[in-house]
């Protein structure tokens, strides 16, 4: 009995030990209320946020064990506008003009507690009608989940891979 609870005891600080090398992305918004476009309504904002927080947390698979990621999301544009309706859910018309998703973002690369990137980003994608996508139509993000991942590919993958 005594060795089986010995086995039990080094797998689990093995785990332990293994969770603590994995690479993490954590995100915070700052004063989302005062983003420049996403809903209104205080649900249809918390759904929003939540979509792009679940997008943010599928990064880590992107990063070497043991890096962390932070990224501060300071204001928010969404592809196309938003058309109020009274009686029913807003409209969001997307024309392929100036209604282009743009996002303000603010990021710290860490390994091992040293910063090994950190910037100020103002990220936007003008042509976001114009290219294939690997996100369905279905998606109501998927534009903006298409800036992030060239953003993060051209920011932060070349970057870690020079390290």
């Amino acid at each position: 009995m005594r060795t089986m609870t010995q086995t039990v005891l080094a797998g689990v600080a093995a785990l332990l030990a293994s969770s603590a090398a994995l690479a993490e992305v954590t995100v915070t918004y700052v004063k989302p209320e005062d983003y420049s476009d996403v809903p209104r309504s205080v649900i249809e904002r918390d759904r929003t946020l939540k979509d792009f927080s679940d997008y943010f947390a599928t990064l880590n698979k992107k990063l070497p064990p043991g890096q962390n990621l932070k990224i501060e999301v300071l204001d928010i544009d969404l592809a196309g506008r938003l058309y109020p309706r009274r009686a029913a859910d807003d409209i969001r018309v997307m024309n392929g003009g100036a209604d282009w998703p743009r996002m303000h973002l603010r990021y710290t690369l860490e390994e091992n507690g040293q910063v090994l990137r950190s910037g100020d980003d103002q990220i936007s994608d003008m042509n976001y009608q114009w290219k294939r996508s690997s996100y369905f139509d279905s998606d109501p993000m998927r534009y903006e989940k298409q800036m992030l991942d060239d953003w993060f590919n051209k920011a932060i993958v070349p970057k870690v891979a020079q390290k």
